[in-house]
């Protein structure tokens, strides 16, 4: 290499050096990523390829969205980029004293580029980006689900808390009658035959009229026998219509998220592939391709081990031994999606035969009598290993295939 161009990120800017091959600098400045600023960093990148006959090696940290300008920059001009993890970034340019600042963050990632193999990164098709994006606010819209239940949970319990045994919970009949009855002497104004047809008016499902005047029937009942702890015209009344709504709401943006990722997915190849696998439908297909992105970017099954944090950590110091644990360090929501799957798998083993639910069922008796999580952990790292081998020799999963299962090493 003859030179190397290191940015350090932050919000709305970037600090620049330029070393050469002889690893001195021979410039630096901080620029604005704004248009006039790009299109002289852009000036300079092109002086440097024709007065050398080589690109100039870029380098920099992903810092989330404050990289992101840098990165559309860098594609759009077709320039070979080193992005790093913050991680790699620390540990390459770690020095015996920390001297911190975003001048002193270039020189060092500058510098360390010459002593260290990076690999170029390889830019995926915008559909990875926009399903990662898709599964964020899906994971979003999920927390603040359990938010709102909990909440309406908690003041249904002042105003009519035997509504929670007539109705699912997350039906969408339980919500719209929690909006109109929700304290008891609302029910109690009303005939069977109203609160018949109010139920019937009120479900989009298939319900007989005889289910509907049973359920009357029942609410009327459990009205009469209610006792709440406020009055109909107290708070907690409204606050239950507002949290029911928004509960409708949040489930309904829920099914649009997925359905926008299932459009999204639907032309690439490893979607069908995914969906080939028993346990994995619609919802979490869509989910761990975002959250995977480009398979093909993967060397081997081991790099997109370590990508979702399951890879074993181990820690010996003379006669010490500490016991084999994950390293965590991976992505986080990859990791609660495979063990998602896995528990879904372990639910329908009935329905399909599958080899990890195979695998799970040696894992737990005897010689390995390996305990439940520590089970599940390797059916990801086996699940990990066979979407990798499915999705790069375009295969479909079939059980008369899979591998003999062997007991890892734990």
């Amino acid at each position: 290499m003859k030179h190397v161009i290191a940015f350090d990120v932050s919000m709305g800017k970037s600090y620049v050096v330029v070393y050469n091959a002889l690893k001195t600098c021979i410039a630096e400045k901080e620029i604005q990523h704004t248009r006039a600023e790009f299109a002289e960093l852009k000036q300079l990148i092109d002086d440097l390829t024709a007065g050398y006959e080589e690109v100039p090696h870029l380098v920099f940290e992903a810092t989330g969205v404050y990289s992101r300008p840098l990165e559309r920059f860098m594609q759009e001009n077709g320039y070979p980029y080193y992005l790093l993890n913050p991680l790699e970034a620390k540990l390459q340019s770690d020095r015996l004293r920390n001297h911190k600042t975003d001048r002193a963050d270039a020189h060092q990632l500058a510098s360390s580029h010459f002593q260290n193999e990076r690999r170029l990164e390889t830019p995926s098709s915008d559909i990875y980006r926009q399903l990662k994006k898709l599964s964020r606010h899906y994971s979003d819209l999920d927390a603040e689900l359990t938010v709102v239940r909990g909440r309406l949970h908690t003041e249904l319990q002042l105003t009519f808390p035997e509504l929670l045994g007539l109705f699912t919970t997350k039906s969408d009949l339980f919500l719209r009658l929690v909006q109109l009855f929700p304290h008891p002497d609302l029910v109690l104004g009303h005939s069977k035959t109203v609160l018949k047809n109010r139920i019937l008016a009120n479900t989009e499902k298939r319900i007989s009229v005889k289910k509907a005047e049973e359920k009357a029937i029942q609410l009327l009942d459990a009205a009469g026998s209610s006792y709440p702890a406020v009055k109909v015209d107290d708070l907690s009344c409204e606050l239950v219509r507002l949290y029911a709504k928004r509960f409708q709401e949040l489930l309904f943006l829920k099914e649009d998220c997925i359905e926008k990722m299932a459009a999204l997915a639907s032309p690439l190849d490893e979607y069908a592939i995914l969906l080939s696998i028993p346990g994995i439908g619609e919802n979490t297909a869509v989910r761990l391709l975002a959250e995977i992105g480009d398979i093909h970017r993967f060397e081997n099954h081991k790099q997109l081990n370590a990508f979702a944090g399951i890879d074993i950590r181990r820690y010996q110091s003379g006669k010490f031994l500490a016991k084999d644990r994950i390293n965590k360090r991976g992505n986080k929501h990859l990791r609660k999606l495979l063990y998602i799957v896995i528990m879904n798998m372990l639910k329908q083993q009935r329905l399909s035969q599958n080899h990890l639910v195979d695998y799970y069922r040696k894992l737990k008796k005897q010689p390995y009598n390996k305990c439940h999580k520590v089970a599940v952990v390797a059916c990801m790292n086996k699940l990990i290993k066979t979407i990798y081998h499915l999705v790069t020799h375009q295969l479909r999963y079939d059980y008369r295939l899979s591998p003999c299962t062997v007991a890892p090493k734990f």
